[in-house]
């Protein structure tokens, strides 16, 4: 006979703080000059000239900078309203070197752990989640991407 009881699932802790370190060193890899105050950055995919990643930094203070990351049409281009990325605002922490999800779509102060069901259909681990899905983006990003505006001067 099988015990049926209830597994309380538990945070793991230690595969969320990788995952924030790595999403720090992906985003500074990509972003370099976010420091900067008002600096924007756009991101393209050579499999899809339609649309780029958008980095533009929202704040900016000696430890901590937000970004807002979104999907924008590329010039000329309409985009579908039923195909688009999330809005995500990212806090990267210099002094500690951890990049985290705050915000998803407009959702902020998400829970490390939910009961499930809940109210609101989240998934246990939501706030882990959107940190791997940052993730694979950024991964995306330093895989398939290329720079649409000029990273150096026009040549002579």
């Amino acid at each position: 006979m099988t015990d049926k009881r209830k597994i309380r699932y538990k945070v793991d802790l230690r595969g969320y703080m990788a995952d924030c370190d790595a999403n720090y060193f992906r985003l500074m890899k990509l972003f370099p000059e976010m420091t900067r105050e008002a600096a924007e950055r756009k991101v393209g995919f050579s499999h899809d000239r339609d649309h780029e990643l958008r980095f533009v930094v929202r704040e900016n203070t000696p430890y901590t900078t937000l970004i807002e990351l979104s999907q924008v049409a590329s010039a000329g281009n309409n985009t579908n309203p039923w195909f688009r990325l999330p809005v995500m605002k990212l806090r990267l922490y210099h002094d500690a070197r951890v990049a985290e999800v705050v915000s998803c779509d407009g959702v902020r102060h998400v829970k490390s752990r939910y009961g499930y069901p809940n109210r609101k259909m989240y998934q246990q681990d939501e706030k882990a989640q959107w940190n791997r899905f940052l993730g694979e983006w950024l991964s995306h990003c330093l895989a398939r991407g290329y720079y649409p505006e000029p990273l150096f001067g026009e040549a002579p």
